[in-house]
């Protein structure tokens, strides 16, 4: 399985990063995980065929995870895709979905699509069955507005990935991501416990036992990038490839 960093930064382009967006493709899988409002222009910088992408996957519904679907949907209109597309996240991602769609292109949510759209809800715990990609939800802490707030520990290829989304520390981080190929983790502060995120200090404590066997930082504020050489973790970069 191969997982490309197509935005890995903050909601303030810390760093000039672009918004949260994985794609992850391996022989029988091509989908992406948060489609931030950066996503679009940013799969095509790195051509990623968005016309063979079949699932995407919502942490939440902030727009640096979120706000990229009108486009990726208008473009995939507008290219005449005729793949079906499932969009899948936290309860509520239908109405959600629908206003942001209105907010940014008016009568867009009306449009009837030249492919079969299907959009999911996910429940903590339950785990649901996406083609070649089984995905099971954690819940996670990132404040009230935006949420419901999910992590997800999906299963392709014979391959686990786990991603925090954003997270402070909350002991659903140990199952979801426990002896996982890849674990992506929000490390948004360096040592500062803020509210609603993860600090590296905080999640280093926890790594004996979570026990993943590779790790790489993403979601970075600038005090977290300006202390990058003190860090001996793997840090990701936007087009940044993994192989796991």
């Amino acid at each position: 399985m191969q997982l490309r960093f197509v935005g890995c930064g903050d909601a303030f382009g810390s760093g000039g990063r672009l918004n949260t967006c994985f794609h992850v493709s391996g022989r029988e899988a091509s989908f992406l995980i948060d489609c931030g409002a950066s996503a679009l222009p940013a799969l095509k910088r790195l051509e990623i065929a968005c016309d063979e992408i079949d699932l995407v996957l919502i942490t939440h519904f902030h727009g640096d995870h979120f706000a990229g679907l009108p486009f990726l949907l208008l473009d995939a209109q507008f290219s005449r895709r005729t793949r079906p597309l499932t969009i899948a996240g936290p309860q509520g991602i239908e109405r959600r979905l629908r206003e942001v769609m209105e907010a940014l292109f008016e009568h867009a949510s009306k449009t009837r699509q030249r492919f079969e759209l299907d959009v999911v809800e996910l429940a903590p715990g339950q785990s649901r069955i996406f083609g070649a990609v089984t995905v099971t939800p954690y819940p996670v802490v990132h404040g009230e507005s935006g949420g419901p707030f999910l992590a997800y520990r999906v299963e392709a290829g014979g391959r686990t990935l786990a991603y925090s989304a954003d997270t402070e520390w909350t002991e659903t981080l140990i199952p979801l991501a426990h002896g996982a190929d890849l674990f992506i983790a929000e490390a948004y502060m360096y040592e500062k416990v803020v509210k609603n995120h993860l600090s590296l200090k905080t999640l280093e404590q926890h790594l004996p036992a979570i026990g993943a066997k590779r790790l790489v930082l993403t979601h970075m504020s600038d005090d977290m990038l300006s202390r990058l050489g003190e860090v001996e973790h793997l840090a990701a970069e936007d087009g940044m490839v993994i192989v796991f």
